[in-house]
């Protein structure tokens, strides 16, 4: 049977088979490189460029044919004095750090017992990461469900250990629980992510240094803080860089569970960035405020992966 790389070589014309042979390896590898190259720029670095050029302007996207002005750095200056933006970044921040924490300490402390082989470890594995696997939607319409006052049976649990009627409190309403809502459905969801990471740290370190240790009379404490905390922290901080960086743009669940409110108590960046964006119509606006939340998760992403770096050279 004939090759078809064969019958394409033969079927290829001789001009254009002379060029081909005459490319150089570099030359190839830029022809298969540039169909990327034009995707990552047209999907990617354009938009970015364009959304510098509007965070200038009063741009909005609802007014196509009103007159575009330029307003320089007039955007940037009444986001960066708006009490109400700080307050919001206030928000994403408590949310953001109670989150990494919770995961951290679940995260490392499940991969720490299910590194001690025993039986059925491998379902318990598999049961703990299902919550990872779902989509955020479902995850917020299932929480939704678990969190209403009268059939919810987060109430109904509170209400068993506490006494508390259930349809005396919502999770999700006034009273300064909905931040803490949120909080708890995401540690659910993406714990198990941090626990898949620290457990391939932890079956990194290899037998002998703990047998090394052991000749050595080290206790086990002793062994887990000389040797496991630091062989697994930079695959802890790793996570941590990971969730870091989802977690400042939630939105999905975030919208689906409260939308931002009641009030402002969970209006996070993201969900106030959609609503000068597609509810006040303020494009240009908007765009100036995407630049700074852009430039502030680049500049501590940055920060971190050096300090990451060095601990990994330790």
């Amino acid at each position: 049977m004939t090759n078809p790389i064969d019958l394409a070589a033969r079927a290829t014309p001789a001009p254009v088979s002379r060029r081909i042979r005459g490319l150089s390896d570099r030359a190839i590898a830029w022809i298969f490189v540039a169909p990327t190259i034009f995707l990552l720029l047209a999907i990617n670095i354009f938009p970015l460029i364009w959304t510098v050029r509007l965070s200038f302007t009063n741009y909005a996207a609802n007014k196509p044919n009103a007159e575009v002005k330029w307003v320089g750095l007039r955007n940037y200056q009444r986001i960066l004095t708006d009490d109400g933006i700080w307050a919001t970044m206030q928000t994403t921040a408590h949310f953001l750090f109670w989150t990494l924490l919770l995961q951290v300490v679940i995260g490392f402390t499940l991969a720490w017992l299910i590194n001690r082989k025993f039986r059925g470890n491998d379902l318990l594995t598999t049961l703990i990461v299902i919550p990872m696997m779902l989509s955020p939607a479902v995850v917020g319409n299932f929480w939704t469900f678990l969190y209403q006052p009268q059939i919810g049976l987060v109430n109904y649990v509170v209400e068993l250990l506490t006494g508390t009627p259930a349809s005396s409190f919502s999770m999700l309403g006034p009273g300064g629980l909905a931040p803490w809502s949120i909080i708890i459905v995401d540690t659910w969801m993406w714990t198990p992510f941090v626990m898949l990471i620290c457990l391939a740290g932890l079956r990194s370190i290899p037998d002998y240094i703990y047998e090394a240790a052991e000749v050595d009379r080290a206790s086990k404490w002793r062994q887990f803080w000389t040797i496991t905390v630091p062989m697994v922290l930079p695959f802890l901080m790793l996570a941590v860089l990971f969730r870091g960086i989802e977690n400042f743009k939630m939105f999905d669940m975030v919208a689906l569970l409260t939308g931002g409110g009641p009030g402002n108590e969970t209006l996070l960046t993201s969900i106030d960035l959609k609503r000068e964006a597609f509810e006040k119509w303020r494009t240009g606006y908007s765009s100036a405020y995407a630049i700074i939340l852009f430039v502030t998760v680049f500049g501590l992403a940055s920060i971190y992966v050096k300090a990451l770096n060095k601990v990994k050279e330790r």
